[in-house]
């Protein structure tokens, strides 16, 4: 049973408390069986969710994205939800760095939830041998929200690193939009018994390119006739550029106009961006350069694909007279 409750300071930052009913034995058993699986056990929980805030960020790569959509794609039948590491590090600032990730076979029951313990530890030694700087920084799972067996998977990855952070992702893309969340957690407790798990969402840095912004807008269609190709995708980006200037434009209108207060750090921003443009004298010139270029190397590629067509044709003549 799951009761939810939203505060009313900030609607968009959640702080969730998960109560387990009590139990007569740890929350989290191993079992050493076949597979190498860990088994938690779970009972019936209530989570309540309040409003709060804090000053812990992630900043999450678009691979980690594409690997969890990728990951929940490939799934078994019978699963409802991927769930999975996240490694990274973390920066000087605090801020959790998530750079990539890898699934992590389960299994989830009404009253457990299992997991691959010996595969995670695999996965985890292939990937330092690539990038030894990628360590565990915490856990992912599909869907919306934090559900109750989460607090038992937290509660594993809190032996594998400190304060682990838990990515939701909501690969349904409902209305075209990607719902990505992130929490940590602390114990709550009285004197030595502990009662609750509080998950607490943090704010989520996604910057990317917009190669990967093209990407990330084709995942979230439901169909696809086909992928863009180099002319669509710098035809979207074009207008996306010139949705941004409209914008720019209009609220300098606005600023001068007197209909909203000027904001000194948007003005800097603009005046940076506006600097950042090269000056170019003689653009045509360029652009022609570059054309002129762009031929000569197809006339050298055409000429050398007809001298090998050529000999080629030769050798088989010198062998057969």
């Amino acid at each position: 049973m799951y009761a939810a409750c939203r505060g009313l300071s900030s609607p968009n930052e959640t702080l969730i408390l998960h109560l387990p009913r009590p139990r007569s034995k740890s929350p989290l058993s191993r079992e050493i069986g076949a597979g190498a699986t860990s088994r938690m056990a779970a009972s019936v929980d209530t989570v309540l969710q309040f409003s709060s805030s804090t000053e812990l960020s992630a900043r999450v790569q678009p691979l980690v994205i594409f690997n969890i959509c990728d990951c929940y794609v490939r799934r078994p039948d019978q699963a409802e939800r991927v769930i999975g590491t996240l490694l990274g590090s973390i920066l000087p600032d605090g801020t959790v760095d998530i750079r990539n990730s890898y699934a992590i076979p389960h299994n989830e029951f009404s009253d457990q939830v299992a997991l691959d313990i010996e595969y995670h530890h695999n996965m985890l030694l292939s990937h330092q041998k690539v990038n030894p700087k990628e360590v565990i920084v915490g856990w992912y799972s599909t869907g919306f929200g934090v559900s109750g067996g989460s607090a038992l998977i937290h509660e594993f990855y809190s032996r594998e690193v400190t304060n682990p952070v838990h990515l939701t992702v909501d690969t349904g893309f409902n209305n075209g939009h990607a719902s990505i969340k992130a929490y940590v957690s602390t114990n709550l407790s009285l004197g030595d018994r502990p009662l609750a798990t509080q998950f607490q969402e943090i704010h989520v840095d996604l910057r990317m390119v917009e190669a990967e912004r093209v990407g990330l807008d084709i995942l979230k269609k439901q169909t696809v006739d086909k992928l863009p190709n180099d002319l669509d995708g710098m035809e979207a980006t074009m207008q996306r550029l010139l949705s941004l200037v409209d914008s720019v434009y209009e609220y300098v209108d606005n600023v001068v106009e007197g209909r909203i207060p000027a904001d000194n750090n948007i003005g800097r921003f603009i005046a940076d961006s506006v600097a950042s443009i090269p000056k170019l004298s003689d653009l045509d010139k360029l652009v022609n350069d570059s054309i002129q270029d762009h031929l000569l190397m197809l006339y050298l590629s055409s000429i050398t694909r007809t001298q090998l067509s050529l000999a080629e044709k030769l050798n088989t003549a010198a062998q057969i007279l």
